[in-house]
């Protein structure tokens, strides 16, 4: 599982996105952007985050450090936004932290030349059904020079249909991805190259290998999958099923 620390210090709330991500420091020293459970989106979303965020780790992009939170909703007393108390208190227990990137800045249209990385994150975005990274929100920063992935919880929209018990895999590897909308659409020829490199990387032990950093308490029974081991098992025959097909890719691959 992603290690765990403790929640010290509530420092601030990000307002730019609709959950209210907030910068917290824990007992290891270090300052994490926290992604709340008690948010309107729910567990699932923190699951998609840690799935998308080690998959990008293994391809090869830049991503922050995962942890898990454990936040005792006393901090609570010491806001005083009523806003920030309440999701706080709503949020006790393990939540996800990411690893703040201090002096970072937002993606303005540059990138790091010569290594294949706007097609890598096309290549992501796509098989992972990730519907949030257009010029309005790219979710993308430079730090160091290099071109880092943040913010993975619009992807693997399948899971939220899972209330009345697990889907067929079978649709979402059929499931066709627009990249319309995405702030790295100019770099689509790069696709090609980008699939046959990173197919080679992936395949079900590594899907397997990522479940296993989701904390149990975040996979929450469905008919058909009570268990965290169930969830994970089928989190990892979506993932397979994906990976067996291309018809997810944009036509300017599959042509």
């Amino acid at each position: 599982m992603i290690p765990v620390v403790r929640v010290t210090r509530y420092v601030t709330p990000l307002r730019e996105g609709g959950s209210l991500p907030g910068i917290v420091e824990a007992d290891d020293l270090g300052t994490y952007v926290c992604k709340f459970r008690g948010a309107g989106q729910g567990l699932r979303v923190l699951v998609a985050e840690v799935v998308v965020g080690e998959l990008a780790r293994r391809i090869g992009l830049p991503t922050p450090r995962l942890v898990g939170l454990d936040l005792d909703p006393a901090i609570a007393r010491y806001e005083a936004d009523e806003e920030v108390q309440d999701l706080l208190n709503a949020s006790a227990g393990l939540n996800l932290g990411v690893d703040f990137l201090p002096g970072s800045f937002g993606f303005d249209g540059d990138l790091p030349s010569g290594d294949g990385v706007a097609a890598k994150v096309l290549w992501l975005d796509a098989f992972c059904a990730n519907v949030d990274r257009s010029w309005r929100n790219p979710n993308l920063l430079f730090w160091h020079g290099d071109l880092w992935v943040i913010d993975h919880g619009a992807s693997l929209y399948f899971h939220h249909a899972w209330s009345g018990g697990v889907t067929d895999p079978a649709r979402f590897a059929a499931q066709a991805w627009s990249p319309d909308d995405h702030v790295l659409l100019e770099h689509a020829a790069g696709l090609g190259r980008a699939d046959e490199e990173i197919r080679a990387l992936l395949g079900p032990e590594v899907f397997a290998e990522v479940l296993e950093l989701v904390p149990d308490e975040w996979l929450e029974p469905v008919p058909g999958a009570e268990t965290p081991g169930a969830v994970r098992a089928a989190y990892v025959a979506f993932l397979t099923a994906r990976l067996g097909t291309r018809q997810w890719l944009p036509e300017v691959v599959r042509g």
